[in-house]
C-alpha cells in the first residue's frame, strides 16, 4: 500500500526509533510508555497531524495502569480526530467512555451468547497442588499421543514460574522457549520467531502473550494457573481457534480453584468438561519432575533471577521519576501497616469466637465448665 510505518516499544534503540518518527510516518504504532518516552525527551516529531488514534486492547489500556501515559499522548493529539477502541471484552471503562463521549458513539459488538468460540474445545484437569506439575508434563504427553506434534501455549502467573516450568520442561525432553517480563526484548522476538516458525513446538508464558500475539497454528492453550478473572482467561485461550480454525483449551485446577472455574463458567456461559488424565502415570514421573524442578530452583538462585527483579524494578521507578529508596521504604511501610491490621482482626475474631463458643457451653452444658478451657 505504500504506507511508510514505525514501531515505537520498549526494549529497543531509542536513537533509532526517533529517526524513523522524524522520518513522519504515515502509520506510528506504538505502546503508551515508550511513545511517552519519545514526547517528553525530544521534539523532532509531532503528533499534531493525527487523523486517526486506534487503541487497541482497549480494555487493558483503560484499566488505569496506563492513565499518566494515555494522558501526556492525548494531550498533544489534534481535538479533530476520529477514535477507534477495539476490544475482546466488555468492561466497566469501556461502558464509561460510551457515556462520557461528546460526540455520538457507534457501538458495534458481534453477537455471540458465549465469550469464547464455537470451534475451541475446553477442558479441565483436577489435581492436588503438590503433584500439579506431574499432571501438565502428562497432560501435554497424553495430548500429544492423539494429536502428531503439536503446537502449544502454556500460561503461567508469575515470571519466576515461567522461567522454572521454561527449564523443567526442557529437561524433562519438551524442547520450548519462555516469555515473560524480565526477558529483553530481542529475546523475546528471538523466542517468538522460533515458536512461530516451528523450529520449537512449545511456548511458555506469563499473561504478556495473552493479548495481541496472532499465531495461527496454535493448537492447544494450557493454563497451568487459572488466571483470577474470567477476562484474562478469554483472552489466554483466544490464542488458539482463530480464524475458523479448531482449538483446545486445558486449565489444570486444584480444589482451591473450583469456585474460580465456576465463576469462569458461568461468565463465559460454557460448562468445561473433564480432560482424562492417568494418575497411575503420573505417578511414574512425579519423582523426576519434582527434582528437575528443584534443581532448576537451584540454578535460578545461582543465576540471580530475584536480583534482577529488583534491579528491573528499579529501573522502572527511576524512568517514573520516583526515589527507589523511598519507595521501598513505603511498600515496606504500607505492608507492616497491613500486618498490624490482619493481627488486630485476627485477635478480634479470635476473641468473637471465644465468646460464641463460651456461650454455646453455658446455654447447652447448664455451667461454665472446663471444656472452654
Amino acid at each position: 500500500m505504500n504506507l511508510r510505518q514505525c514501531v515505537i516499544v520498549g526494549g529497543m534503540d531509542m536513537v533509532k526509533q526517533g529517526q524513523e518518527l522524524a522520518k513522519r510516518p504515515h502509520i506510528v504504532i506504538a505502546t503508551p510508555g515508550r511513545l511517552t518516552d519519545h514526547l517528553e525527551s525530544c521534539d523532532t516529531f509531532s503528533l499534531k497531524r493525527i487523523k486517526f488514534l486506534v487503541l487497541d486492547e482497549a480494555d487493558r489500556l483503560l484499566s488505569g495502569a496506563f492513565d499518566e501515559q494515555l494522558q501526556t499522548i492525548f494531550g498533544v493529539l489534534p481535538k479533530e480526530k476520529q477514535t477507534l477502541l477495539f476490544s475482546a471484552t466488555m468492561t466497566e471503562a469501556l461502558d464509561t467512555v460510551k457515556q462520557v463521549a461528546t460526540n455520538q458513539v457507534l457501538l458495534w459488538e458481534a453477537e455471540a451468547e458465549v465469550a469464547t468460540v464455537d470451534q475451541l474445545e475446553q477442558f479441565y484437569v483436577l489435581c492436588p497442588v503438590a503433584v500439579k506439575d506431574g499432571y501438565l508434563v502428562e497432560t501435554i504427553r497424553t495430548y500429544s499421543a492423539e494429536h502428531s506434534n503439536p503446537s502449544i501455549m502454556i500460561f503461567t502467573d508469575t515470571c519466576k514460574n515461567c522461567q522454572l516450568l521454561s527449564i523443567t520442561l526442557n529437561e524433562v525432553g519438551f524442547e520450548n522457549v519462555a516469555l515473560h517480563g524480565m526477558i529483553p526484548q530481542k529475546e523475546r522476538l528471538a523466542s517468538l520467531a522460533r515458536f512461530k516458525s516451528n523450529v520449537v513446538r512449545i511456548l511458555i508464558a506469563t499473561d504478556v502473550a495473552s493479548r495481541g500475539l496472532d499465531i495461527p497454528a496454535v493448537e492447544l492453550v494450557i493454563n497451568h494457573d487459572l488466571p483470577s478473572s474470567a477476562t484474562s482467561y478469554v483472552h489466554r485461550v483466544g490464542r488458539t481457534a482463530r480464524a475458523g480454525r479448531s482449538g483446545t483449551a486445558i486449565s489444570l485446577i486444584t480444589p482451591h480453584d473450583i469456585q474460580l472455574l465456576q465463576s469462569i463458567e458461568q461468565t463465559i456461559n460454557t460448562k468445561l468438561s473433564e480432560f482424562t488424565v492417568s494418575g497411575k502415570e503420573v505417578a511414574k514421573i512425579f519423582t523426576q519432575v519434582s527434582v528437575t524442578k528443584r534443581e532448576a530452583e537451584i540454578k535460578l538462585d545461582h543465576n540471580d533471577f530475584e536480583e534482577r527483579k529488583k534491579i528491573n524494578k528499579r529501573k522502572k521507578l527511576i524512568l517514573e521519576g520516583k526515589d527507589p529508596e523511598e519507595e521501598e521504604k513505603r511498600i515496606l511501610e504500607e505492608k507492616k501497616q497491613k500486618r498490624k491490621q490482619f493481627r488486630l482482626l485476627h485477635k478480634k475474631k479470635l476473641k468473637q469466637r471465644q465468646k460464641e463458643i463460651k456461650q454455646f457451653v453455658q446455654e447447652n452444658c447448664g455451667k461454665e465448665s472446663s471444656v472452654i478451657k
